[in-house]
């Protein structure tokens, strides 16, 4: 009988994708628990600091985005205006 292998730990992200690139520019920007794609400059900057403002809001709560229910999510979401 083979051995049992642990249970793989769940992982979530953030994916963020900006539509309004319109000068050709591919924009990535990738976090510890985020991936922003394409977007204007203006677009891709506010999607990045709202990431990092949901990050800091997570760390605050002490707690990971797949430990978070979808009521959490959209109240932290609230917080930082996304």
């Amino acid at each position: 009988m083979a051995p049992k292998k642990p249970p793989k730990r769940k992982k979530a992200v953030l994916l963020g994708l900006g539509l309004d690139n319109k000068d050709g520019h591919k924009r990535i920007t990738q976090g510890e628990t985020f991936v922003l794609l394409d977007g204007s400059q203006e677009t891709h900057e506010r999607m990045t600091e709202k990431a990092i403002k949901f990050n800091e809001k997570l760390k605050h709560r002490g707690k990971q985005l797949e430990e978070i229910n979808k009521d959490e999510f959209l109240d932290i979401a609230h917080e930082v205006d996304m």
